[in-house]
């Protein structure tokens, strides 16, 4: 049995998926400075990590990829600019084996991909489902914090009756969207 991965490589591609950069809009347009966030999917280019870590947002950031050139290319990047390092972390890990007592306090979750990875081969290793994620990822989120999701993702539709079935059960009201992202702040 081996870990789930994604075998691929993805460069920032806005017209096709524009997430990350509608994420960084978001927080400059709300003024969301000095926030802790855990951010699914990192993507190659490492977008979210890198603007974060820009002096007016001066955000953290703990991003997941469970692709390996993705992962490789933070090793990269942390390496010839370490002081990314402050405010930025990447690990490599599939989100559906995610540990309550591994992970920190969260004011902004991404949930970016939910859905588009998660398989029958998760299922050999007693990984999460989507919803158990989300509710994961709501617990580790502090009172008051955001949780987004990514309408343009291939598997919204999929997504979509569990967000709603999260939102009913968890601790949470949804607030006004931006642009291909659906919105969340956590109540208690």
């Amino acid at each position: 049995m081996k870990m789930n991965i994604w075998d691929a490589f993805w460069g920032l591609e806005v017209e096709q998926c524009p997430c990350d950069v509608h994420f960084v809009e978001w927080l400059e347009q709300e003024g969301l400075s000095r926030r802790r966030i855990y951010h699914f999917g990192t993507g190659g280019h490492h977008y979210v990590g890198l603007r974060c870590a820009e002096p007016h947002l001066d955000n953290t950031v703990l991003g997941i990829t469970a692709a390996p050139k993705e992962y490789e290319s933070f090793i990269a990047l942390a390496t010839d600019n370490p002081r990314v390092t402050h405010s930025y972390s990447a690990y490599f890990g599939d989100i559906y084996t995610s540990n309550p007592r591994l992970l920190p306090r969260f004011d902004i979750v991404t949930l970016f991909h939910s859905c588009e990875f998660r398989s029958e081969a998760n299922d050999a290793y007693g990984a999460l489902t989507d919803r158990q994620v989300m509710d994961l990822f709501t617990e580790q989120t502090d009172k008051g914090g955001y949780i987004l999701f990514y309408k343009g993702s291939f598997a919204y539709g999929t997504a979509e009756p569990i967000i709603a079935e999260w939102a009913e059960q968890m601790p949470v009201e949804e607030i006004a969207g931006f642009k291909t992202l659906r919105i969340f702040r956590k109540l208690a």
